[in-house]
């Protein structure tokens, strides 16, 4: 089976090449991965330095405004954080367990548990996932699914996500509403809150794919919504670029096939691309805003996030 492999970032930049030409590219997906690279280190973060609360309230705070104006009732907000780890990024792909794992040419690293969309004949699926709780919390999924900010947040990128399916297909269905899955945060486990959305694509999708799949980028699940207004606002309110992260990355075989991932859960070397690089890196992360948001809360998420699930 020849498969293509794409990589499209933040702001839409795409690069495709044949799985068989890759250089220093590597991935893992649920049915296929291009290595047979082991778990030796077991790596750690060691030190985290995020961006100070003034400047992250500061972007809240607009935020907040914008969302009281009507222009945006979701925003994913997010920001890097410098790291120091005991690892490489080879040491860190390896190692790191995730459904969807990507290293490219050390520049990144990610381990990501968010399926983008995924492609079987004619049908679209996609996953998106909003809401985690510590799974050692008493009766955490019961709170997780009762949370009246973590469900209106779900709802609304779910109605985001069904219009862009809507873009590209017809028949258009949430299959599956708010159900949990459990992933390794760290030392830890946390549930994570998903949904399942179904759509029916022409029987000539695999022509066009590669515009089919931008027509719905970026992806929702890290914008929010309306999703223009709210990119918009993304970009004012983050003054920084997020490159790679929050883009999405896949394969497909152009006939019958695709599956992708967003690119979240992204550690990001900051230098010229060097073997001899360590310890010091990016890591990007955040989280939905809506009007219900606390501050102090969505900051101290933004740190939690930065982890790697070993």
């Amino acid at each position: 089976m020849k498969l293509k492999f794409f990589l499209i970032d933040f702001n839409g930049n795409t690069y495709i090449e044949d799985v068989q030409n890759l250089k220093e590219i590597f991935f893992t997906f649920p049915s296929f991965c291009n290595h047979s690279f082991q778990a030796g280190k077991n790596c750690k973060i060691l030190k985290k330095e995020p961006i100070p609360f003034k400047r992250y309230k500061k972007a809240f705070d607009y935020v907040i405004e914008e969302i009281k104006k009507g222009n945006t009732y979701l925003l994913n907000l997010t920001f890097p954080t410098k790291i120091k780890t005991d690892c490489n990024l080879m040491d860190i792909f390896s190692s790191s367990k995730a459904p969807f794992k990507l290293y490219y040419k050390n520049r990144f690293v990610c381990f990501s548990p968010e399926r983008f969309v995924k492609i079987q004949n004619n049908k679209i699926y996609t996953y998106p996932m909003k809401g985690t709780i510590d799974a050692s919390t008493p009766n955490a999924k019961e709170k997780i699914l009762s949370n009246t900010k973590e469900t209106a947040e779900h709802t609304m990128v779910v109605d985001l996500l069904r219009n862009d399916l809507g873009i590209i297909g017809r028949n258009v269905r949430v299959n599956k509403f708010r159900f949990t899955d459990k992933i390794k945060a760290g030392d830890k486990e946390l549930l994570q809150v998903s949904s399942e959305i179904e759509a029916t694509l022409p029987n000539n999708w695999h022509y066009n794919w590669i515009e089919l799949i931008k027509q719905m980028l970026p992806a929702g699940s890290v914008t929010g919504t309306p999703k223009k207004k709210t990119v918009e606002i993304i970009k004012k309110a983050e003054n920084y670029e997020r490159g790679f992260y929050t883009g999405i990355f896949g394969i497909t075989d152009e006939k019958t096939f695709l599956d992708s991932a967003v690119i979240i859960r992204y550690i990001e070397n900051p230098l010229p691309p060097s073997p001899f690089t360590l310890s010091n890196f990016i890591y990007k992360s955040g989280g939905g805003i809506t009007i219900e948001s606390n501050v102090y809360d969505e900051y101290n998420e933004l740190i939690k996030k930065v982890y790697i699930p070993n």
